[in-house]
């Protein structure tokens, strides 16, 4: 079995690729001082990154969850994630209201992308 790593500590990797398969951890916003959208924003911007560091793109998402601290703030959410995903590709999605690791973050993401074929 194949699996690779990528960006890993001792205790996650933010990717994990198998079988043609790109797995990323949850992903926080690295400015927490932003609103629900800007927060999304940012978190959007660094799957984006992960996903081409793996070698393939949003294009290729088949599930997110996510996360989000309140559902008064679900439509700036939803925003943030409309005007980013690709249209017509929207993968499957999950999302619930969750207390995350530090207070000042208002949403996570995890999303599972394909590797593009060759």
């Amino acid at each position: 079995m194949n699996v690779t790593y990528q960006d890993s500590n001792a205790r996650m990797s933010q990717v994990a690729v198998h079988n043609g398969t790109v797995y990323l951890a949850g992903q926080v916003p690295s400015d927490a001082s932003a609103d629900m959208r800007g927060q999304t924003e940012q978190v959007l911007v660094r799957i984006d990154q992960l996903l081409s560091q793996a070698g393939t793109s949003k294009e290729h998402l088949l599930s997110a969850q996510i996360w989000v601290t309140s559902m008064d703030e679900f439509d700036q959410m939803n925003a943030a994630w409309d005007a980013w995903v690709v249209p017509g590709r929207p993968p499957v999605r999950a999302a619930v209201e969750a207390k995350l690791a530090k207070p000042e973050w208002k949403v996570e993401i995890m999303v599972i992308a394909a590797l593009p074929e060759a």
